[in-house]
């Protein structure tokens, strides 16, 4: 029995060898894998990023070439005062400054009213050499970064008269970018960071040759390192940069920058790590069972070899100690059996479970607009007993439209599901409103519930998704009406209002939230068991959708009694006349 002892050892370590040495190739090929895709997409990002920087400058760098030509420049030569008129353009384009320069290099008009030399700039230099200039800067003059174009003034015979300058608000044009996933910044040739997404890193320095008399701080320490040909970087940056990132690099010649992006590596590594856990769960269970069969033999074969030694001693006990073997082989045989059909029962259970929570949610978010189409087909009958044809066309019509809105739910549930968004896009609040009245009718009137909207005296656009906006309101409403469930009186009412941000408000008169901290959580839901919608998904889902547009929902008990949700909705900047 000793001597078998080393030899079981062998297999269980050879098996554990090669699922290590398993794992290990798994990882690098996720690990390699998630790297290209998270580079693809970085670099995208990056140009993407780029393209936008590039495109914001080039428009003042436009504005100065166009205002070279202007009467108010040549005005401004000819001694006139012009600031108002220059403060009037720098407030319709957003520069932060319009001058008026002569040759000597002082300024002789300011939009800003204050009047600086300049001559000694580059930018400045080049512009009297008949060329477009363009430098940036920490201004002390604004207490600000600063990207300023310059403009030569041509003369009517040839020779520059003077200079146009535009300077630029760097800070303005990184608002729009703050709160962007990449961490995304631009040096300059002095490796001085100029322009970030991050404001943590705006006026460090990455250069390597730094003193005491510089007046800028240097870059987070960190350690470079080369995976499949991509170039990682371990941080100390702080809660705002990953601790391991991608590092990626793109040239911007035409405005003197260098554009890079710190790409988060862990949720690389996440998915590598996943498929590595997946290949070895696979392997170990196959290693177990083919231990456990190979255990199995052991034993039987020990069994058969002292049976073997009994058998000439103790021939009677033989035919007893067969029969038992039997009925064990029997049993085993039948165990094997059950515990077969019990894995299969699991196995059937778990798919039993996926399809109905895909069932629940799906009939969650449909049941509204198929208890409306439900009573526009009733409607149709009846305009048709009736014979009004065009008010059944009408019916069938809002059907029509009722079952691509239904399409288009379907879909939006599946990218919600995927946590992907549709591009949002301008939506007027008040048809969306209507729209979601409409569908909320049927159930109102079931329910004796009446629902108060005053409606919207001119048309107010926010930036949404529009047949996700009308989900959340649907939702919201119904469960006002559910939430008044056994009163006399049943009012909802909805309100708009507008300022920093669009709120949409929806009220009822019931009990109130017993737990506002848990009420959009999954599966959290105050309705009973088995009753209909009373899964606790819908608020979670309205939860969902509503950040994907990049707003807010919160919902609380009124100071007068029952609860209040609001929504709360970027407004979409749209022309008056459009």
């Amino acid at each position: 029995m000793k001597s078998l002892f080393p030899n079981r050892l062998i297999a269980p370590l050879a098996f554990s060898t090669f699922v290590a040495l398993l794992s290990w190739g798994v990882w690098e090929l996720g690990y390699r894998s998630s790297l290209e895709q998270l580079a693809r997409r970085g670099e995208s990002d990056l140009a993407l990023a780029a393209d936008r920087l590039t495109g914001e400058l080039q428009g003042f760098r436009e504005l100065a070439a166009l205002m070279s030509d202007h009467p108010v420049v040549a005005s401004a030569l000819g001694g006139a005062y012009v600031q108002d008129t220059l403060a009037e353009i720098a407030d319709k384009t957003g520069a932060l400054n319009l001058s008026v320069i002569d040759t000597s290099g002082l300024e002789i008009a300011s939009a800003r009213g204050d009047y600086h030399f300049v001559g000694d700039r580059t930018g400045f230099e080049r512009a009297m050499d008949g060329a477009l200039g363009v430098e940036h800067m920490r201004s002390d003059r604004f207490n600000r970064r600063v990207f300023v174009f310059y403009a030569p003034i041509f003369g009517v015979r040839g020779p520059v008269t003077g200079v146009v300058s535009v300077t630029v608000d760097v800070e303005a044009i990184e608002s729009s970018w703050r709160g962007d996933q990449q961490a995304i910044y631009f040096t300059d040739s002095d490796r001085l960071i100029f322009i970030s997404n991050r404001s943590e890193l705006v006026l460090l320095s990455k250069s390597e040759n730094l003193t005491s008399q510089d007046q800028v701080e240097p870059f987070f320490e960190y350690q470079t390192q080369s995976r499949y040909g991509h170039e990682v970087w371990l941080i100390d940056g702080g809660r705002y940069l990953p601790t391991t990132a991608l590092h990626l690099q793109l040239e911007m010649p035409t405005v003197d920058l260098l554009g890079e992006a710190l790409l988060d590596v862990a949720p690389a590594r996440q998915l590598a790590g996943l498929q590595v856990a997946v290949a070895a769960a696979l392997c170990l269970a196959f290693g177990a069972m083919l231990f456990w069969a190979t255990e199995r033999r052991r034993t039987l074969a020990i069994a058969n070899r002292q049976l073997e030694a009994r058998v000439q001693k103790r021939t009677a006990e033989l035919e007893e100690t067969a029969v038992e073997l039997r009925r064990e082989v029997v049993e085993r045989a039948a165990a094997e059996a059950r515990l077969k059909k019990a894995q299969d029962d699991l196995v059937q259970a778990g798919k039993l479970s996926a399809l109905g929570q895909m069932s629940a949610g799906i009939s969650h978010e449909l049941n509204q607009p198929l208890m409306a189409i439900r009573s526009f087909a009733e409607n149709a009958e009846a305009f048709l007993e009736r014979g009004k044809p065009e008010r059944t066309a009408e019916n069938l019509s809002r059907i029509s439209e009722l079952v691509r809105r239904m399409g288009r739910i379907i879909k939006n549930l599946r990218a919600f599901s995927k946590q992907e968004s549709e591009p949002l896009t301008d939506v007027e609040l008040g048809a969306a409103i209507d729209a979601t009245l409409e569908m909320a009718a049927a159930k109102a009137r079931q329910e004796n519930a009446v629902i108060r909207w005053d409606g919207m005296s001119a048309p107010l656009w926010v930036r949404a998704g529009e047949v996700r906006l009308q989900q959340v309101l649907l939702n919201l409403i119904s469960n006002a009406i559910d939430a008044m469930e056994g009163q006399d009186e049943k009012t909802v009412r909805v309100a708009v209002a507008s300022g920093d941000r669009v709120t949409v408000a929806v009220r009822d008169h019931g009990p109130g939230i017993a737990e506002p901290e848990k009420i959009f959580d999954p599966f959290y839901s105050t309705k009973q068991v088995g009753a209909a919608e009373g899964m606790g998904l819908g608020l979670s889902i309205s939860y969902g959708l509503v950040q994907s547009f990049g707003g807010a929902i919160r919902g609380r008990n009124h100071p007068d009694g029952g609860a209040i949700f609001t929504i709360e909705l970027d407004a979409a900047k749209r022309r008056e006349d459009a």
